[in-house]
């Protein structure tokens, strides 16, 4: 195996893996790469198990077509989305295709090394129950309910964490599967989760999490997630709003938008506990929406209007093309949603709105692990992710072929990654 893999051979993986290449010849399109290059390049990934090739049945005249396509073998990606009390986990191929969904209880006062145990052990047991190697791992991604220093791979003073604050969740999990590991903001995952839904969700796109508390996430024009200098960006359930002053928030501040318009704080208000379940009173909450309490709905409304003077400052901030808003609130009546809708349109100026969309999520509790999967796809994809990936695969091979490279080819190692589009059926 040579210590540089050639640009030829990644541009080709690259276009088949986001871009949806089937054929050496749209392979060649796409890239801008000799026919002959291509040819070269595809048997390699072929010999080293990257790559693919079926015959297809066909009902024209002429040859069946030879469709290539990212080995199901070639290794897996994690992913976790982790909420207050309960985590989500996903296992896909390096395609994005989904292997196995799994969800566990947690309790995060237990500290990370005990959930993150948690989550370690799930993954191995999901992917041994679904008969691919434990080992085969080549990226992970967890999203946390906090402020993420994604350099770092850490919460940064979460609240309602105790033991979370600058624990280093990356490198815990990279040093127990010894492969790269991103860790995100979960608001931030959700946004890039909803970009994948289809070419009908425009760019730039705002998303808007309205759980135990509100968090924001920004995908811009380009694809990417802008975290902001620090990882705060999209914090804005710590944004404060005029006229509640007295409401302590479980930051320690006081008039926050998530200690006035959060799941949390409405059912505070409406006394909705759940008792010793924690779920036990969001699901009081979804049932009297359903059922059409009055003094419910006024308080979701309530609560949609606070949501809704924020968002037209976003909207004034960011331009988005794209408002997406989740959360049990919001995926229970359409109050809360028509509330922050007439808000928005009346507050904020005709530019900022006249092609904005406001809409409710139709991903439900997938939206996080979809970004998740999206950005290991990415990232094992990525330049340097394949030359991890091209050297690991090729030398774990039990009696692998001799790689013989040939001459690089010419290539525009710049251009921008496609955007991986999840199959939405996987998810349902």
């Amino acid at each position: 195996m040579p210590d540089v893999i050639p640009l030829a051979m990644m541009t080709v993986l690259r276009s088949v893996a986001l871009d949806g290449a089937t054929s050496r010849a749209e392979i060649s399109r796409l890239t801008g790469l000799a026919r002959s290059t291509v040819g070269q390049q595809v048997e390699v990934l072929l010999g080293c198990g990257l790559l693919t090739e079926e015959i297809m049945d066909s009902s024209v005249r002429g040859r069946p077509p030879h469709v290539l396509a990212v080995s199901t073998t070639a290794g897996t990606i994690a992913v976790a989305d982790v909420e207050v009390n309960a985590v989500r986990l996903a296992v896909t191929d390096l395609s994005g295709t989904l292997i196995l969904r799994s969800a566990l209880t947690v309790d995060l006062a237990r500290g990370p090394e005990a959930i993150l145990g948690d989550l370690a052990s799930e993954w191995r047991d999901m992917l041994s129950r679904s008969g691919h190697d434990p080992d085969g791992i080549r990226q992970i991604v967890v999203g946390l309910p906090a402020p993420v220093d994604y350099q770092r791979g850490c919460a940064v003073r979460p609240p309602g964490m105790p033991g979370w604050d600058s624990f280093p969740v990356g490198s815990f999990l990279s040093q127990e599967f010894n492969v790269p590991v991103f860790v995100d903001n979960d608001a931030n995952l959700a946004a890039l989760g909803e970009t994948a839904r289809g070419k009908d969700t425009e760019k730039p796109l705002l998303a808007v999490r309205i759980s135990s508390g509100i968090g924001a996430g920004l995908v811009t024009a380009n694809g990417e997630v802008h975290r902001g200098a620090d990882g705060a960006a999209g914090d804005i359930g710590h944004i404060r709003v005029p006229g509640y002053e007295e409401v302590l928030c479980s930051c320690g501040k006081r008039g926050c938008l998530e200690a006035v318009a959060s799941c949390t704080a409405v059912l505070a208000d409406l006394e909705l506990t759940g008792g010793n379940d924690p779920e036990a009173g969001v699901k009081q909450l979804v049932h009297l929406l359903a059922t059409g309490d009055a003094k419910t709905l006024s308080r979701v409304r309530d609560a949609g209007a606070v949501v809704g003077e924020i968002m037209a400052t976003l909207v004034h901030v960011y331009n988005p093309r794209t408002l997406v808003l989740s959360g049990p609130m919001t995926e229970a009546c359409d109050d809360l949603l028509s509330e922050v809708r007439s808000v928005v349109y009346r507050q904020a100026l005709p530019l900022a709105t006249r092609k904005l969309v406001i809409t409710a999520t139709r991903l439900e509790q997938t939206a996080g692990l979809i970004g998740g999967v999206v950005l290991a796809v990415r990232e094992v994809f990525s330049d340097k992710g394949m030359e991890s990936l091209i050297t690991s695969v090729a030398t774990s091979r039990k009696s692998p072929p001799p790689l013989q490279f040939p001459p690089v080819g010419s290539g525009d190692n710049n251009r921008q990654p496609g955007t991986a589009q999840l199959p939405a059926a996987d998810w349902r």
